[in-house]
């Protein structure tokens, strides 16, 4: 896809209202998310992943944060119970704002609905993902300054009641 064809993708996505859109085509991967947590921010977050997607590990944390929400996926038996949250893009995982900074949660933390887990950097942006539900953080799966994927499982968390 050239520049072109992206920007009219944008506008017909705007004209048409959607909340989401992720599309496919010859290796390459678009996916369009409108951002509503923060009107001080662009009204959409696009996100563009050539085949190899790799990734480098800024540690410039001086950039604009977006809030993201969590993808969480009902776990399989082996985690009978718990939800496990998942990267809604591809980036590099940070479980603490700043490098010194303590990190977000630890496991055995309880999180409200809305709550910062960590920050994902994409594109030199930082993302904060923020909890779905209240919860308990049993298990956390990634590592400070690991690449993450669309879809990789980033913390297990217990609902609570």
């Amino acid at each position: 896809m050239n520049l072109k064809e992206i920007k009219d993708l944008i506008d017909l996505i705007t004209e048409k209202n959607l909340a989401e859109f992720e599309m496919e085509k010859a290796g390459f991967k678009i996916k369009v998310v409108r951002a509503g947590a923060r009107p001080a921010q662009s009204s959409m977050v696009v996100q563009s992943v050539p085949d190899a997607a790799a990734t480098a590990n800024v540690t410039n944390h001086a950039a604009p944060v977006i809030a993201v929400p969590a993808t969480a996926h009902v776990s399989s038996s082996e985690h009978e119970g718990l939800v496990s949250i998942r990267s809604p893009i591809v980036g590099t995982f940070y479980r603490a704002p700043e490098p010194n900074a303590p990190p977000f949660v630890n496991e055995g933390d309880r999180v409200t609905k809305g709550q910062a887990l960590c920050i994902i950097e994409a594109m030199k942006l930082m993302n904060e993902l923020e909890a779905e539900t209240d919860g308990e953080i049993v298990k956390i799966l990634a590592e400070n300054g690991q690449p993450v994927e669309y879809g990789h499982e980033l913390f297990l968390l217990r609902p609570l009641p």
